[in-house]
């Protein structure tokens, strides 16, 4: 059925109307007959008063996306406009894209054009055979039927092929055009993108969807036919999407969690079937917990990372923060973090694994800090920790060392770790406000620790050391190797307990043991 598009819903704006109009002009001067439509999320997004430039024009008359951008050309040629680029990518269905797409910028914005497809799936295989067809055959092989909605250009009409993808759009709704569970078992990874679109608009996840969702075979296909890669790809799109807990639950509660996560064998603990419910209820502690706090958790960083970066860690540091103590063994006898194995090879993020190890370490100290700071002044045994028998740190220089170490490691990710570590408690469940509210307690404590102890950005101030390797050597007269590696960390402490202290005074602190002997210099 076609609803009028003056009706409420979409209303072109006028660059949009431009892009059209050469659309439009391209059909009626060189492929007369042509119907232009435009696809899935630009329509699902301006009928839900959102912006979109994701402008997918689906071709039908067997016209290729690639014929039709020659015609646009000749027709921008004609009214006196400058031809563009065409840019072909071929089908990479490893990638999930099936479809041949050319691509082209009118009025600067770039468009795809693709042409209505019929998709035929082998049983072991979730690469369709696919066949020109006509909108409706099109709009029912789409994942869902919000994404199946068209605007046809030519007659300027919104058409809900399916006649359900409106009313479901309207009652938030995630339902598949087609049966559920085979919509999931011709490409199972449209499950995750089902949870990831009901996470982001906040809809519900239809009944028959969910129940497909569950079901042991499609499980199976996700665990078979879809890359990991591929997988990784759409949880990292929740986690940087607006409800990225929701998405999580989700995959929780639909049994996925084991399958999108998938843990190795021969762990130690070995993992219990809670563990789903104690993750996810950190990741939503943690996110509840930032909100709470407000944006300046998140802040981004000169170094490197951005604020989604920053937040994208965190949340999936939060989320397997219940597990980092588990390992698994690797050729008999090297054991490893099973966090790593998750990050690293379940969702393929190799180059985040260490980072998220490494935010683990952080947060395991920062807890330690808040023990100090809560511990009414004694700190004698971390005094005690920190010192040896060649540093000795002054008592009221033991916060500064021991918050200066972590960030020193850490560096701009320190925010994300201290909010990570004041959730540190076994908990399965939601953390209540008041615990909440002591977590924030605990966090604005240190931070504002770090901030007085002029502790922000050390690790840029410390980056070069007052005396380096070869200077280390030549004050205490030892031989390149373990022994150096050794005095540069005792500096470093020195340092951050001495933050005034000078190159000649640091020197003079390291050459009083040379005296009576040399050999005095230990480990």
């Amino acid at each position: 059925m076609a609803v009028e598009a003056q009706q409420p819903g979409i209303v072109l704006t006028d660059l949009e109307q431009r892009i059209f109009d050469r659309l439009l002009g391209a059909v009626d001067r060189y492929c007369p007959g042509t119907q232009l439509r435009v696809a899935g999320g630009w329509v699902r997004d301006k009928l839900l008063g959102e912006a979109s430039d994701d402008i997918d024009i689906a071709l039908d008359n067997n016209m290729t996306g690639q014929d039709f951008c020659r015609q646009v050309n000749k027709y921008l040629e004609w009214i006196g406009e400058e031809q563009k680029t065409v840019c072909v990518s071929q089908r990479n269905p490893d990638k999930s894209k099936h479809l041949e797409t050319a691509k082209m910028k009118i009025c600067e914005v770039s468009i795809d054009f693709v042409n209505l497809q019929s998709e035929t799936y082998a049983e072991n295989s979730r690469i369709p055979m696919l066949e020109n067809c006509e909108a409706k055959v099109d709009a029912l092989r789409r994942d869902l039927t919000i994404n199946s909605l068209f605007y046809n250009i030519t007659t300027k009409s919104l058409e809900d092929l399916t006649e359900r993808g409106h009313q479901d759009l309207k009652n938030g709704l995630i339902a598949t055009p087609s049966p559920a569970k085979a919509t999931f078992l011709d490409d199972p990874l449209r499950v995750l993108r089902a949870i990831r679109f009901a996470a982001r608009f906040n809809f519900t996840l239809a009944e028959d969807l969910k129940k497909a969702a569950s079901d042991e075979e499609v499980k199976s296909g996700l665990r078979s036919k879809i890359s990991r890669e591929r997988i990784g790809h759409e949880v990292d799109r929740m986690m940087l999407g607006k409800d990225p807990v929701n998405a999580m639950c989700y995959i929780r509660d639909l049994g996925l969690f084991y399958v999108v996560f998938e843990f190795p064998e021969k762990l130690d603990p070995p993992i219990l079937d809670k563990h789903d419910w104690l993750c996810v209820s950190h990741i939503e502690a943690a996110w509840k917990l930032a909100q709470l706090i407000g944006c300046s958790v998140f802040r981004g960083g000169s170094d490197s990372t951005s604020q989604d970066e920053q937040r994208r860690l965190c949340l999936y540091s939060a989320l397997f923060y219940p597990v980092r103590n588990t390992v698994y063994m690797v050729k008999k006898s090297k054991k490893v973090s099973i966090v790593s194995y998750i990050i690293g090879n379940s969702l393929k993020f190799e180059a985040d694994a260490k980072t998220i190890l490494n935010m683990h370490t952080a947060s395991e100290k920062f807890a330690e800090l808040i023990l100090v700071l809560g511990s009414n002044g004694n700190v004698e045994t971390f005094r005690e920790k920190l010192s040896d028998e060649y540093l000795e740190i002054p008592t009221d220089m033991v916060n500064r060392v021991l918050a200066g170490l972590v960030l020193y490691e850490i560096k701009e990710l320190w925010r994300v770790s201290l909010l990570i570590s004041t959730l540190s408690y076994p908990q399965v469940g939601s953390f209540s406000q008041a615990e909440l509210h002591k977590s924030k307690e605990k966090y604005v404590r240190v931070e504002r620790l770090i901030t007085d102890l002029g502790l922000e950005g050390v690790w840029n101030k410390l980056k070069k050391p007052l005396l380096d390797g070869d200077d280390i050597q030549r004050v205490l007269q030892i031989p390149e190797g373990r022994l150096v590696g050794n005095w540069i960390h005792r500096e470093l402490k020195w340092q951050l307990a001495h933050p005034q202290g000078t190159k000649e005074e640091c020197e003079q602190w390291m050459k009083q043991y040379l005296l009576p002997k040399r050999q005095k210099v230990k480990k």
